[in-house]
């Protein structure tokens, strides 16, 4: 572990100075895009760069390549995108960096709603090649809606894409961020010399390494020098980046913090190109770990008593070892392992013996965790996405919204004597929120109905009870399209109708599913109160 802390025993003022303290040094960001941007390669790059690992495995799927430190999951290998979210932490310069990978593909939305509940900032990655895809513009909205800061990354930088200036055109106009670039590439795409550091005004060259499976070397010239040696791409350069000051794209951190800003970096995360910077510039500009806003409004101060939330189960990660993993993001005080904690949820106490941080596959224990860190608690079978657990004074962070399924699933065991090994591995998957599990007792334990958000879920949830709990289903896919909450006593009234059926979701909302608009629409018309809110939709921003 990073850090080493006072003990069980130390005096409450000096941990509640130590948690202030440790929490300025903490940057906990995700990175988030549209699938197929780099972002599991940028993970591996920036511990490249951070030195806590030797060699970068960067692109899945090629011969004599490494898979990624964050993508474990045999479906995340075999199909080069990654699935679940993985938390890495390490130490750069004299700061500790809380990285939450996310899923890479849109089906998988929701969990990444939930990586973003407990970061700090954000850093979207952006194609070269293809600008702003519908998936990140989702979630630039999301970051909005939480007042997350972005970092914007121009990815891929040397492969053949779109003009700069056109690219941040893009962002400005689609997102309402203004772009204001930090580094501007010298070379077209798919021709990355190196960046104008345009607060030097200096020149940074990259060096290519066999492979990119090494630190990048980085050369640094003056102005004068790199206009001698690069000729027309250094002037091109300094006129564009002239023109982006002469239209006020310049940084200001309290527009930034403000979400009315994104800086921009150009980079390659295959290269190494451009990951130092982002290192620098999360250090330099993403805001520390600071209060944190419970669910009645009022922000938990980061030296007040230990507190977290958990925003991810996550269960699977090791063949050997049928443990699953609670993660908390620390929000107050001191956490120190060993220490009883209370959950909110049932008032009882809970035992932290077993705290893991987690690398990729990797773990180890920790003893101690400041606010911003991510913390794994092994076994932790009565925690639920969501809850809150604190010590001394009670608080309740507010709830993780689950968002409105789009497609439904009728699941059975193939094999009716391994009933124990089904039910077993439902539950499993419906804590883990891998997929969500409705039931009614027309349809009964061994019928339930499963909701997703996008199909693939349905494909993990099957690997995953073939693959870890020996109980192969089947999933009939069922006729509905909409999911909207309703109540129990509307439900005698809603089930008749014809495309409509009524199921109990586990956290205990009634949903209405509805096989198409006009069924809604007529529902809404004849019995106007039955039909509540809508739940939060994957593909719109969360309001």
């Amino acid at each position: 572990m990073i850090e080493t802390g006072q003990g069980a025993g130390s005096a409450p003022g000096r941990l509640a100075a130590d948690a202030a303290e440790q929490a300025a040094r903490r940057r906990t960001f995700a990175v988030i895009s549209h699938p197929d941007a780099g972002k599991s390669t940028l993970t591996e790059a920036l511990a490249l760069h951070a030195r806590v690992i030797q060699e970068a495995g960067a692109i899945h799927g090629k011969a004599g390549r490494k898979s990624t430190v964050s993508d474990w999951m045999e479906m995340e290998k075999a199909r080069g995108i990654s699935i679940s979210s993985a938390a890495l932490q390490f130490a750069y310069d004299d700061a500790v960096v809380n990285l939450v990978d996310t899923p890479g593909h849109a089906d998988f939305s929701e969990d990444t709603y939930r990586v973003l509940s407990a970061v700090d900032s954000a850093v979207m990655l952006v194609d070269a090649a293809k600008g702003m895809e519908p998936q990140t513009l989702k979630l630039f909205e999301v970051c909005r809606h939480r007042g997350i800061p972005v970092i914007t990354v121009i990815n891929k930088w040397d492969r053949p894409g779109l003009e700069a200036l056109q690219l941040m055109d893009e962002v400005r106009d689609r997102t309402g961020l203004e772009p204001t670039p930090l580094t501007w590439p010298v070379g077209i795409a798919g021709d990355f010399k190196g960046v104008l550091d345009r607060r030097t005004g200096g020149f940074v060259r990259f060096t290519r390494t066999a492979g990119g499976a090494t630190v990048a070397p980085e050369t640094f010239l003056t102005a004068e020098e790199a206009l001698e040696q690069e000729g027309e791409d250094w002037v091109r350069a300094v006129e564009e980046s002239e023109l982006l000051e002469a239209m006020g794209q310049v940084h200001d951190q309290e527009r930034f913090l403000a979400h009315e800003t994104t800086p921009v970096l150009f980079g390659s995360a295959v290269l190494n190109f451009g990951v130092r910077q982002l290192l620098d510039v999360l250090l330099e500009l993403a805001p520390p770990a600071g209060p944190r806003e419970d669910a009645d409004g009022v922000a938990r101060k980061v030296d007040a008593p230990f507190s977290a939330f958990v925003f991810k189960v996550q269960a699977g990660m090791d063949s050997n070892h049928r443990d699953r993993l609670a993660y908390m993001r620390v929000c107050s005080g001191v956490f120190e392992r060993g220490s009883v904690v209370t959950h909110a949820a049932t008032g009882k106490p809970f035992a932290t013996k077993y705290a893991q941080q987690v690398f990729g596959r990797d773990r180890e224990t920790v003893d101690v965790a400041y606010p911003g860190d991510v913390v794994g608690l092994v076994n932790a079978n009565a925690l639920r996405v969501g809850d809150s657990l604190y010590v001394e004074q009670r608080v309740v962070f507010p709830p993780i919204p689950s968002f409105a399924p789009e497609h439904f699933a009728v699941c059975r065991a193939k094999d009716s004597s391994k009933y124990k090994q089904f039910r077993r591995g439902i539950e499993q998957l419906e804590q883990e929120g891998v997929v969500q599990v409705l039931r009614s007792d027309l349809r009964g334990d061994q019928a339930p109905v499963l909701a997703a958000v996008g199909p693939m879920q349905f494909e993990v949830a099957e690997a995953r009870m073939a693959g870890e709990f020996s109980a192969p289903v089947t999933l009939d896919r069922l006729p509905y399209q909409l999911a909207r909450r309703t109540t129990r006593e509307w439900v005698a009234q809603l089930d008749p109708q014809s495309g409509v059926e009524c199921l109990l979701r586990g956290d205990g909302a009634w949903l209405a599913l509805f096989a198409d608009p006009w069924r809604l629409t007529r529902v809404q018309r004849d019995l106007p109160d039955a039909v509540l809110e809508p739940l939060v939709a994957a593909a719109d921003s969360p309001h």
